[in-house]
């Protein structure tokens, strides 16, 4: 497996992971639960965001890997 395809599935695994914890945030009545889940939804689009900047370096430097 690719770096650039590890990098993609821990995307996509970490964007299930968001959807989740916004069900969860939606579905808990306790406010520190609730703000809990919403700075781990924060942190979670921080590190989607680095993610998917750098599975544009890596589709830049290495275009073999483009769209895999």
């Amino acid at each position: 497996m690719t770096v650039a395809s590890q990098v993609k599935q821990t995307l996509a695994t970490l964007k299930g992971n968001q959807g989740t914890l916004r069900l969860y945030a939606l579905q808990t009545r306790d406010e520190e639960t609730r703000g809990i889940y919403k700075e781990a939804l924060a942190v979670t689009g921080t590190i989607i965001d680095d993610l998917e900047r750098r599975a544009q370096e890596l589709e830049y430097q290495e275009p073999q890997y483009k769209g895999n």
